[in-house]
């Protein structure tokens, strides 16, 4: 199994068995994402079609459904892999529905309260997304990505990838090799809407675009407990009165660096956080390699946003490779796609009880 790196920590944070120091707001803002133009410009409108027929398997619109209601398939294809059977167990649990994992008639009909979702939607590439910035040629190594300015994304396909929750290869089967990706061209994409935007006041180092562009809308139920469930392979959110309000397939621990079990409390959020890089903590990284600071951006080790848990060297973050995301394995923290983290991170407070069991 892969093991992905956690090889950095959050700009206030000890965590993944690294130190980093944060800039300031305003010297920080916007790093690694679009704020060039108004949060609006970044708005996916549904383009005019004259044929807008599509195959939609029950799995697809299942996926896109429990993608709106917080139980996460992780990302929306045309696979029916153990995430997607995680969320449907998540939905039926919260729903008082028998748990089986499968798309049966009951949980068909529960969800048929939303039938008339669409699975996708055809849309128009705002000019302002499209826009970027891209980092092409992308380095592999810490030094190479020490010296860009933000650790953003390679391409619009990427970009389109995470607004839309999915991959470039779903994309493209949507739609066809030969369709044109760009500036105010037309793109069939799953069903994930334009989020509410953020109000001024709330928005730190540009984090109101990069719910934008991550098609995460601000205001989410409140948690009021994490559980990370290692057998499950799941991060699930309690409301009140230990009502499960939202889950999220995760990535957690090795057998080097196990997932710390016990009762911990999340005690602080670092949005689009600037990262301190120490190959001397990690057992599978050479020791000569020197520390490096890494900027923000989507494609950090962390991703977007950094929860910083009480147990040092450890947190709950985001991911350069949402697709590894239950197929891989980190260095003890928890990881989630970068739209999953965000959302999560909408959701807690400091203080905020984070359980880790086996």
């Amino acid at each position: 199994m892969k093991i992905i790196p956690c090889l950095i920590a959050a700009t206030f944070l000890a965590g993944c068995n690294a130190s980093s120091d944060n800039k300031s707001s305003d010297e920080a803002k916007g790093k690694g994402v679009s704020t060039s133009a108004r949060a609006d410009a970044l708005d996916f409108v549904d383009a005019k079609v004259t044929d807008s027929s599509i195959s939609e398997t029950p799995a697809l619109r299942a996926k896109v459904i429990l993608d709106h209601l917080g139980f996460s398939p992780g990302v929306i294809d045309g696979t029916e892999g153990p995430s997607y059977s995680a969320a449907l167990r998540g939905f039926q649990v919260a729903n008082g529905l028998p748990d089986t994992g499968k798309l049966d008639s009951a949980t068909l009909a529960k969800l048929d309260q939303w039938k008339s979702v669409p699975a996708t939607r055809v849309v128009i590439i705002p000019d302002a997304f499209a826009a970027g910035p891209f980092v092409p040629d992308f380095p592999k190594d810490a030094a190479d990505q020490a010296k860009l300015s933000a650790l953003g994304y390679r391409n619009i396909m990427e970009a389109l990838s995470e607004r839309f929750h999915t991959t470039p290869e779903f994309i493209v089967a949507l739609n066809s090799a030969n369709t044109p990706v760009g500036a105010g061209k037309p793109i069939r994409v799953p069903n994930i809407p334009n989020p509410a935007r953020l109000t001024a006041d709330r928005d730190e180092r540009g984090w109101g675009a990069t719910l934008q562009q991550l098609g995460i809308a601000p205001d989410q139920p409140k948690a009021e407990k994490v559980i990370v469930d290692k057998s499950e392979g799941v991060l699930k959110v309690y409301g009140a009165n230990e009502k499960l309000i939202a889950q999220f397939p995760a990535t957690m621990g090795s057998s080097k660096d196990p997932l710390p079990i016990g009762d911990w409390k999340i005690q602080g959020v670092s949005r689009n956080p600037d990262f301190h890089y120490n190959p001397r903590l990690f057992w599978d990284v050479s020791d000569n390699k020197d520390s490096q600071l890494l900027k923000p951006g989507p494609n950090s080790p962390v991703g977007v946003v950094w929860l910083d848990l009480n147990k040092p060297h450890y947190g709950i973050h985001g991911t350069s490779e949402p697709a590894t995301i239950g197929h891989a394995e980190s260095h003890g923290c928890i990881r989630l796609t970068n739209w999953d983290a965000a959302r999560l991170a909408q959701m807690v407070k400091p203080g905020t009880p984070a359980k880790l069991q086996p």
